[in-house]
């Protein structure tokens, strides 16, 4: 008994040390650091580099991602993001994935982002291919269907645009994805391919076997009136083949522009909205439509009196006191001689605002006091504005 209690006492000081040291019992443990929960990374935005397999062949791409995407999960109460599959022009034409950012929408997507909602995906054609090679068109679809699962695209706002080259492509998707696209914005394009003259033979039956396939889906042609390059035929030729086949169709001509008039349509703030406006699940419920419509190249000039002009003569500077325009007068016409010693007519809009007559969306408006005397210039871009203040 003596012996029990003794062991008894030793075991019960032994439990309490091991108590004291690891905690109440909960053993060693215990004595094991706390892993903190892993936090995921925000995701990437801009300009973002892929590739996609296609029949064995590896394709370098970009996807675009405005700053403030938010990746739609399964369970969020808002809208999947919009997708656009852009197709580039011939001059773009590579295998190093990022030449296709250059111009056209992606270029928009720099300089307005706040624009552009979108997930916009840009394959590209390397160099010996064309767009409407079958393979370039698969490889151009499974870009397209592999960012749209990687980040959850809205299948109901999934949209197409082309240029030139790419136009060409865009057009055989429009027609053999007919219930994929809600809506289309094809420019400086057309069926006829540059490379393939013969097929302007079959005018009498190509552009309504589009049309046909095309149905409803709503397209937007833009179309420079002087384009010697992909003539403004072919756009003409698809909007009265989709007005006849009771199609919703629109047709911008840009007067006076040449080839390049996708510089001035994806610039075109209504172009995002219009897309954004359109749901495929809504296609087949859209009226026909056929809106035509010559875009001028620039506002009919004013003629203002000498006397007004002459008030508008001196030297303009930038808030570094850096000499940014000299303006003239010479007869009932103004000048502009800039920084670098160039020297452009400007032209009125109004009696305070003028504008340079080469489609131009600058826009110069002189600024008065309250006497009426010309205070400064009010430059503005479609990027940015400055004030210049008249010293002479």
């Amino acid at each position: 008994m003596h012996f029990t209690r003794r062991a008894l006492c030793v075991w019960l000081t032994v439990f309490a040390l091991g108590y004291a040291i690891f905690g109440g019992g909960v053993g060693w443990a215990a004595s094991k650091p706390k892993v903190a929960p892993v936090t995921p990374l925000p995701q990437e935005t801009g300009f973002l580099n892929r590739t996609v397999q296609v029949a064995g062949v590896s394709y370098k791409f970009q996807v675009y991602l405005r700053e403030d995407f938010h990746r739609w999960e399964p369970g969020d109460k808002s809208e999947r993001p919009p997708i656009i599959l852009f197709l580039h022009g011939r001059g773009e034409r590579g295998s190093e994935g990022m030449w296709q950012t250059q111009i056209g929408l992606a270029q928009q997507l720099r300089d307005h982002p706040e624009r552009w909602p979108f997930i916009v995906v840009m394959p590209q054609c390397p160099i010996r291919h064309f767009w409407t090679d079958p393979e370039m068109l698969q490889m151009a679809m499974a870009a397209l269907d592999q960012e749209s699962k990687e980040f959850h695209a809205d299948p109901d706002r999934t949209y197409l645009t082309g240029l030139s080259l790419g136009g060409y492509g865009a057009w055989e998707l429009a027609r053999d994805y007919p219930h994929k696209w809600a809506a289309v914005a094809l420019i400086a394009t057309g069926i006829f391919w540059s490379y393939a003259p013969e097929r302007w033979h079959e005018i009498s039956t190509l552009p309504a076997e589009y049309a046909r396939r095309v149905g409803r889906t709503p397209i937007w042609l833009f179309h420079g009136t002087d384009d010697t390059t992909v003539v403004p035929r072919q756009s003409e030729v698809m909007f009265e083949a989709l007005k006849a086949e009771q199609g919703h169709v629109r047709l911008w001509d840009y007067q006076g522009l040449h080839h390049d008039c996708w510089t001035r349509a994806f610039n075109e703030q209504e172009l995002p909205r219009w897309l954004l406006a359109h749901k495929l699940s809504q296609v087949a419920q859209l009226p026909p439509l056929a809106d035509r419509t010559i875009i001028p190249l620039h506002p009919v000039a004013l003629k203002l009196p000498v006397s007004l002009l002459d008030t508008y003569v001196g030297e303009y500077r930038d808030q570094s006191n850096v000499l940014v325009a000299t303006i003239q007068r010479q007869g009932e016409q103004l000048f502009l001689k800039n920084a670098q010693g160039d020297v452009m007519e400007i032209q009125a809009e109004s009696v305070t605002t003028f504008f340079y007559p080469t489609g131009s969306l600058t826009r110069l408006t002189f600024e008065h006091d309250s006497t009426g005397r010309v205070m400064a210039i009010q430059y503005r871009d479609d990027r940015h504005e400055e004030l210049w203040e008249k010293r002479k």
